[in-house]
This record gives C-alpha cells, sequence and structure tokens, in this order.
C-alpha cells in the first residue's frame, strides 16, 4: 500500500533510467514517494521509465553526475555508473571520474541536505577472489592497472569516500555491494552473460563462453536485489554496510548457456572465446550479513527468474528487428 503523505519522502536515483534504477524508481514510487531519477543516457535508455511520465510524482533530469547537482531531497540512490565490461570499458577514464567524482558530488549533496544516502557498490571490489564465497570481510584481490580497473578500483575508492564522510561528517550512510544481477531492462548489447546468451539463443546465433564455461557466477533477480536495496535503506544509522545483496546459489558458464538453449528452444552451438583478462574464476556471495541486519534472502529462482528475463527479450528483439 502506499505510504501515508506525512511519511511521503522526495527520493532522488542517480542511474534512474537504467536497469537496475528504473526498477528502483518503480518500487519508491509504489510505495508513494516522490522521486527525481537522474541519468545522463550513457547506458540508460528513456524506454526504461516511459511507462512513468504520467506519473505525478515522477521527475526525470538528464545530468551527469561529474558536474554538481543542486537538488532538496530527503534520500539519495547512487546507481549511476555503466556496470558492463563493454560500456565501462568504452572510456574508462570517464567511468573512474563517474564513480569518484560522482560519489564526491552526491556525498556532498547529502551533506548539504542532511540527506541518507545509498551507494550501489560492487562484487567487483572482490576482484578475483581466493576466498569464497566471498564476505564483506574479505579485502579483494584486485589489478588496479589492468582493463577492468577503472570500475573495480572506482568502485572501491567510492567506498572509501562514502566511509570517510560518514566518519568525518556524521554522514548516514548505506552501502551494498551488488552480485550478478538480472531481469528485464538489461540492455540488449551490455555485454553482460545472461543478456548475451537470451539474445544471441533467439536471435540465432552461437552462444560464445569465455574459456571453458567452468567458471562460477551467482545469479540475483532483479526483484530481489531492489526489494534488498531499499531494506538496506530503511535501517537505522547503525547498520551502514558494507553489505552484499545477492543470490548464492552458484553455477557454471556453461550450465547457464545450457539453460537459456533449453528454456528458448534455440539451436544454437556453443563457442569458446579467450577468456578476458581478469575474468573473476569465482563469485558467490556470503549474505550472512543481509539475512541478520536487513531480513533478506532473494525468492526467485533462476528457472524463474530466466523465463521472466527470456520473455522481455523476446518481446524487444521483435521490437529492434534484431530477428
Amino acid at each position: 500500500m502506499p505510504r501515508l503523505y506525512e511519511s511521503r519522502k522526495r527520493i532522488l536515483v542517480t542511474g534512474g533510467a537504467g536497469f537496475l534504477g528504473s526498477h528502483l524508481t518503480d518500487k519508491l514510487l509504489a510505495e508513494g514517494h516522490e522521486v527525481l531519477a537522474v541519468d545522463n543516457l550513457f547506458t540508460g535508455t528513456k524506454r526504461n521509465i516511459d511507462h512513468l511520465h504520467n506519473e505525478p510524482r515522477f521527475e526525470f533530469l538528464r545530468h551527469d553526475i561529474t558536474f554538481p547537482l543542486y537538488v532538496e531531497v530527503d534520500e539519495i540512490y547512487n546507481l549511476a555508473c555503466p556496470a558492463s565490461p563493454i560500456h565501462y570499458q568504452h572510456d574508462p577514464v570517464q567511468t573512474t571520474k563517474t564513480s569518484v567524482i560522482g560519489a564526491i558530488n552526491m556525498l556532498g549533496l547529502a551533506k548539504r541536505v542532511k540527506a541518507k544516502i545509498f551507494q550501489a557498490s560492487t562484487s567487483e571490489v572482490y576482484g578475483d577472489p581466493s576466498v569464497h564465497p566471498q564476505p564483506e570481510e574479505y579485502w579483494g584481490n584486485v589489478n588496479t592497472i589492468g582493463p577492468r580497473s577503472c570500475y573495480d578500483e572506482g568502485k572501491r575508492c567510492a567506498e572509501t569516500l562514502f566511509f570517510d564522510y560518514h566518519r568525518q561528517h556524521g554522514l548516514q550512510i548505506k552501502v551494498a555491494r551488488i552480485f550478478n544481477t538480472y531481469g528485464p531492462r538489461m540492455h540488449h548489447a551490455d555485454g553482460r552473460v545472461v543478456s548475451n546468451f537470451v539474445v544471441q539463443a533467439l536471435t540465432g546465433e552461437p552462444i560464445t563462453i569465455y574459456g571453458d564455461g567452468s567458471q562460477t557466477r551467482s545469479f540475483c533477480y532483479v526483484d530481489d536485489l531492489i526489494d534488498g536495496f531499499v531494506r538496506l535503506m530503511d535501517t537505522g544509522p547503525e547498520v551502514t554496510g558494507p553489505i552484499n545483496i545477492g543470490n548464492p546459489g552458484e553455477f557454471t558458464i556453461r550450465e547457464l548457456a545450457e539453460k537459456t538453449i533449453a528454456k528458448t528452444g534455440a539451436r544454437s552451438e556453443l563457442v569458446q572465446m579467450p577468456l578476458p583478462q581478469d575474468d573473476p574464476k569465482q563469485r558467490r556471495p556470503d549474505i550472512t550479513k543481509a539475512k541478520a541486519l536487513l531480513g533478506w534472502t532473494p525468492k526467485v529462482a533462476l528457472d524463474d527468474g530466466l523465463d521472466h528475463t527470456i520473455g522481455y527479450f523476446r518481446k524487444l528483439v521483435g521490437e529492434l528487428e534484431l530477428i
């Protein structure tokens, strides 16, 4: 049920036209809040928020958060940053600037208006992990100068900034480390494994596996992830994070490819490609803290989530005339 007017908040969502940001915006609006979605549309798209333009509590602003933003809000969710290797490696300097300068600008805004602020961090802060599954106490194994470093190190620095603002200025912060997430509104050409496999299967192309497909990932459906975000933001000041938000179910990339082929009825062949530099061999969250502090566990099984995702892409590829 929508919240009472007295508890309505004005909430800023950066990256609000993106995959995660648009789903978060939907949930916050459903709870009765006002939402200002900010996005420079580098990877986000107006298609993700078209259904909201007649919603009186929704506002969209095209803006790059590497430049200051002067608005009045009660809470800030900082989701702005390209999250797929294809996109964040396209302009690695801008990726780092978005994570670092963007965080500085959003933290400065939160300090000025005394807003609670949430940082969408990433499991990439763990790098190619030597600890499995990955708990929040693990400091990671990250290459500081590789092709993925713009994203990994940018997000690590953003976490540092959030905790320094918390210690130095008493800012209320929430930091979530996101593990692989999938679902409707993923970009069809973002190079991420679920969208890659589904689009390739639906268009009859070979499914490309990097390496031998034995590397593992844990796949969280977007609705579960967004529920975790809101639960974390709603905690008291004693809970800052970082907290892992992800599904601990672990699958090999080859298993995902085979599931996708079976569910789409595709005849695509599996084609192996060289493993990209610094690609993690294993990725699985330890969600002990999320369970204890947020009462959160993912509910959507991979089979069910894939069905929803395939349905979305089946419609999208037809609209884009990819088939």
